[in-house]
């Protein structure tokens, strides 16, 4: 995007008040006859209420507006005002650590105004503007400055650094420059002589509108993982910086409790988690726990580096939409500094479903299952703008997407699951069954895959072992040839295996409960560090080697398993420290010994 395209896009026209009146009412749709000189995209306030939205439709005989507040007692005849400008979020120090909804008002705010619910019309300003900051002010009189340029910094909360930057678009000279001091987010900082001449006041605080990318330097590929702490994640599907991920599951498998693991324990700098469309009770429960949590990097309460959207199943439909459009501009807000930001979307398919509600209030062809026929474009739109770049000030930063997915009835062949499956890169299958053994996480590891295997190969080899890929490919395998002997075994029963396959069903137990089942309220397995994953795949792949040497001799299976080394190796998750790496080698030795009295005793 060009620089007089984008400077257009974020010009407001605020001496031009356009008004209308109401003709028809439909639910969040309002139409007005005729255009009174509305723009597409731009908010407007309509009613006597002055209720929030948006124009979503533009032609010879009629607008259309989209309201992202409940329309219930709303008249023809009522005032449609313009406000000159699109539907934007307030980019400034603050937006750490609060709570918005889907069109970034403070509920926390809005409570403390309105009481426990949210009253129709309700303005506030969507970040504290009387809030002092301390601010260190970075540039003097006489640089020379460019879009993303960072002029301030200020410490946001303990764990944020918030780098004020200017504008993309906007470049001239620093005329002048506050002294290091106090400010609000409306106080000026620096002066900026423009091309033309004209001294332009910069302030901590810029507008950006939600449904235009923030525009890169440059975009890598991806070669950096997101550790999450996840063994069935980090190891065998990973995730990168920058990358795309799509959980789906039907109800109860774990796709919210997945998340938030993520969202917890993943190395991003700064998580924002969107909850779109979800129980409110769902909310209530991460609000309460993201504010008592420790977070781990850094011993700061977990809030110092996240952000919660909350548009919940009881608030207005049409606000669902815009949710995950503000969550991304907050995103690639901070990617702009040089942050890491994962973003946890809960869930695409109520977002889905809100295209739905309002096409058809629109009257649009459906497509499958009633979705509207752009229902593929929307989902890349918003997988897209993901990525790990080189920012315009020189830093590097990336945003990570994570979303869940919720198909009616588990049915993975719905629109929403195979339209997000050709945007995503890393697919985390939850399975029912898995999700009712008391297996978390529920991914399953036959209908799951990552993309992104062989781009962060060279990054585990460097930073982990060399051999970290060639065990997680060993481990995998052996899963993959438990599932085509379980096949059998339902058929004719295992006993009539060969001992070497009865071994593959071993060891593929002792991955399946000891590796890939995870307990989230356990402090040493909640959340494992890759050194500690790589050493457990080694260790169970040595177990195999040492029985398949003792079933090649003859030795049965049956024998092997009267032995308590497979509960042991299994319970390690539990029994050895993350930050004691070193008994592994006892465990090894435990191994040896376990081989050395099997051949004793039965040789």
């Amino acid at each position: 995007m060009n620089i007089n395209a984008l400077d257009l896009i974020l010009r407001s026209d605020r001496d031009r008040v356009c008004e209308g009146e109401i003709y028809s009412i439909n639910g969040p749709v309002v139409t007005i006859l005729g255009n009174p000189g509305f723009k597409m995209n731009e908010m407007v306030y309509v009613g006597d209420l002055r209720l929030v939205g948006e124009v979503i439709g533009l032609d010879s005989e009629k607008t259309t507006i989209e309201v992202y507040e409940e329309t219930s007692g709303m008249r023809p005849g009522e005032k449609v005002t313009g406000s000159g400008d699109p539907v934007s979020c307030v980019l400034a120090p603050g937006i750490i650590g609060n709570i918005f909804d889907g069109i970034e008002r403070p509920l926390n705010l809005i409570r403390e105004k309105e009481g426990a619910y949210i009253g129709k019309g309700v303005s506030v300003p969507s970040l504290p503007e009387d809030k002092l900051w301390e601010t260190h002010v970075t540039v003097k009189p006489g640089d020379r400055l460019s879009g993303g340029s960072i002029i301030a910094e200020v410490r946001e909360t303990a764990a944020i650094v918030h780098k004020v930057m200017l504008p993309p678009g906007v470049e001239g000279t620093v005329k002048e420059a506050a002294p290091d001091g106090s400010y609000t987010i409306k106080d000026k900082l620096i002066g900026l002589e423009m091309s033309s001449g004209e001294i332009k006041d910069i302030t901590m605080c810029q507008r950006w509108p939600i449904r235009i990318p923030r525009p890169v330097g440059n975009r890598y590929s991806p070669s950096m993982p997101l550790i999450t702490g996840q063994r069935v994640i980090d190891t065998l599907f990973p995730i990168a910086k920058g990358g795309t991920a799509a959980i789906p599951g039907g109800f109860g498998t774990g796709k919210t409790m997945t998340q938030h693991q993520i969202a917890k324990w993943s190395d991003a700098d700064i998580i924002i988690y969107i909850g779109c469309g979800e129980r409110g009770n769902e909310m209530t429960q991460v609000l309460e726990e993201f504010t008592e949590l420790i977070d781990p990097k850094t011993g700061n309460p977990l809030m110092d580096r996240t952000v919660l959207i909350a548009n919940t199943s009881n608030m207005p439909v049409a606000a669902r939409e815009a949710s995950l459009y503000s969550g991304l501009t907050l995103a690639e807000y901070y990617r702009d500094m040089g942050y890491h930001v994962a973003i946890m979307a809960d869930s695409t398919s109520r977002w889905a479903e809100a295209l739905r509600e309002l096409s058809g209030r629109l009257e649009e062809m459906p497509a499958e299952e009633g979705y509207p026929a752009y229902l593929a474009s929307r989902l890349a739109k918003f997988y897209e703008r993901a990525g790990f770049v080189r920012n315009l000030n020189g830093t590097e930063g990336s945003v990570s997407i994570i979303g869940a997915v919720s198909p009616q009835g588990g049915d993975f062949s719905e629109p929403v699951t195979q339209n997000t499956k050709r945007f995503v890169r890393s697919f985390w299958g939850l399975d029912k069954s898995l999700a009712y053994e008391r297996h978390y996480p529920a991914i399953q590891w036959l209908t799951s895959y990552s993309e992104y295997t062989k781009d962060l190969a060279p990054w585990y080899s460097q930073h982990v072992d060399k051999r970290f890929m060639d065990c997680r490919n060993r481990l995998y395998f052996i899963l993959t040839q438990e599932s085509k002997l379980m096949d059998i075994v339902k058929l004719i029963g295992a006993d009539v295996l060969p001992d070497d396959q009865k071994l593959t069903l071993l060891i593929a137990k002792v991955i399946r409960l000891g590796f890939l089942q995870q307990n989230a309220f356990h402090k040493e397995d909640t959340c494992v560090p890759l050194a500690k994953q790589f050493k457990m795949m080694e260790l169970i792949l040595y177990l195999n080697q040492k029985c398949r040497s003792l079933v090649s001799m003859g030795m049965p299976v049956s024998v092997l398993e009267k032995y308590d080394i497979f509960d042991r190796i299994i319970n390690i998750k539990y029994d050895l420290p993350n930050d004691k790496l070193e008994l592994f080698d006892d465990y090894r030795a435990d191994v040896d010994s376990f081989y050395e009295d099997v051949l004793e005793k039965n040789g």
